[in-house]
């Protein structure tokens, strides 16, 4: 496990930020650092590829009072880190290694949303770059915060379970948050590295740190069996707008999204399609899905212990179950984040929130070999904000600096890296139907 990361506070008392990448995920960063975490740092920079989308937080920026901060294209980024003390990273996955390790050349301190990057030549490359940099990263695993995941981990940390010996889970996204995937960019294996890595990172990790082991085999299978074209043939559809704004049909298929009934996704996306051409409302079942829905993947690990994994990405509700077997009996988490979807919930930003989700709920227990099975309490700390209230908890983290964590919440590169690797791992076991072994401390492919 990584020792945390306290990022060093100038002598003003605020860290100079600048973030590169402003689209959805941006938000979170920006909105705290000129609301709750203001007293820890101010935005100097923007950096993105479309000056529209750039504009749209300028003016969150000077709605606070502030003045707008100067904006950069990516070829600006390295000239925008001289007036940086850490920057923010919330691009495209793909880019994340350029710009972690420019930055880390730079000795400017990282804070980068997850997958850290999306292949094993990325993960190399910031290895080698934080390697000889004096500059820190952080990776923002928010689901290391929830409540109920940090419960899991105290539980096993404590030997609820005796020695782990498996970990079964099962994760599924429901037809708005999942579908979602292959409307956007993430359709597109060249950019997020497919689902087992843009979104199993978080899961792996989780796994990783609730095991405090190393990843060393996988193996698994993967494949399109709902969204995409060829799906939709097989299954009948018929004819599909291209995209959902504008579309006569908006109001009757679930699967459409219209971004012009959503003030910010206009804004930053319908708005800025005439500088870069992306369309952030693609049709899920039309052409260019090169990613997967279903998955399901097996890991061993260096103490032993096996995990069977699952991700479904078109199901009715959206959750997860972990069950952790130990030697000494057996632990579940449960979770219903929500537990139906709108059929309009494409076309209404209300019915999109998860946090106040109708019919969402959670549980953990325990049992011991010859005991009864008990419920263990999820009371307490990380109510509110997004990922179980995860998200308030991790910007303490990020922005005022690691308390003392015997949980060892806060992630760093090698973190990155092992979570990264698992997902690459099991693409490439899924392309070549082979066992793929990642080297010892689960820090690169063998």
């Amino acid at each position: 496990m990584e020792s945390p990361v306290e990022l060093p506070v100038e002598s003003s008392g605020k860290r100079r930020y600048a973030v590169v990448g402003l689209g959805h995920r941006a938000q979170m960063y920006v909105d705290a650092l000129l609301g709750d975490w203001s007293d820890t740092g101010e935005i100097v920079a923007l950096c993105d590829v479309n000056r529209t989308r750039m504009d749209f937080y300028n003016q969150r920026i000077a709605a606070t009072g502030r003045s707008p901060v100067p904006c950069f294209g990516p070829d600006g980024f390295t000239a925008m880190l001289e007036g940086a003390d850490a920057v923010v990273v919330t691009s495209v996955d793909a880019t994340h290694a350029h710009y972690v390790c420019a930055a880390l050349d730079a000795g400017v301190d990282v804070v980068v949303e997850k997958p850290l990057t999306t292949d094993a030549e990325g993960c190399a490359a910031i290895a080698a770059a934080a390697a000889r940099s004096t500059a820190r990263t952080i990776v923002t695993f928010n689901y290391r915060y929830s409540p109920r995941n940090s419960a899991l981990r105290r539980l096993l940390a404590d030997g609820a379970v005796g020695e782990v010996t498996s970990v079964h889970f099962e994760w599924v996204l429901d037809t708005l948050h999942g579908a979602d995937y292959f409307r956007r960019w993430h359709r597109d294996r060249a950019h997020s590295g497919g689902l087992l890595v843009h979104k199993s990172t978080h899961h792996f990790d989780l796994v990783n740190w609730w095991l405090d082991a190393d990843p060393e085999l996988v193996f698994a299978q993967a494949d399109l069996l709902f969204y995409g074209s060829e799906n939709a043939r097989r299954r009948g559809l018929g004819p599909r707008p291209a995209r959902g704004t504008g579309a006569p049909s908006a109001d009757t298929d679930p699967f459409l999204l219209d971004m012009s009934r959503d003030e910010r996704l206009a804004r930053l996306y319908l708005d800025a399609e005439h500088e870069d051409g992306y369309q952030r409302d693609q049709d899920v079942f039309g052409d260019g899905v090169t990613i997967d829905d279903t998955m399901a993947v097996l890991v061993r690990y260096d103490n032993r212990a096996m995990l069977t994994y699952s991700l479904h990405a078109h199901a009715p509700f959206e959750g997860y179950r972990v069950a952790v077997n130990g030697t000494e009996g057996r632990a579940e988490l449960e979770v219903c984040e929500r537990a139906w979807t709108p059929p309009h919930a494409a076309v209404d930003p209300s019915a999109r929130d998860k946090e106040h989700a109708e019919g969402a709920w959670e549980r953990l227990t325990l049992q011991r070999h010859w005991s009864p099975r008990e419920e263990i309490s999820l009371d307490g700390e990380g109510e509110g904000g997004g990922h179980g209230g995860g998200d308030r908890l991790l910007l303490d983290d990020v922005f005022r600096g690691p308390a003392r964590d015997p949980l060892g919440r806060q992630a760093g590169y090698r973190d990155g890296i092992r979570s990264v690797l698992v997902g690459v791992a099991a693409s490439t076991s899924a392309a070549t139907h082979r066992p793929v072994r990642l080297a010892e401390n689960g820090t690169r492919l063998a």
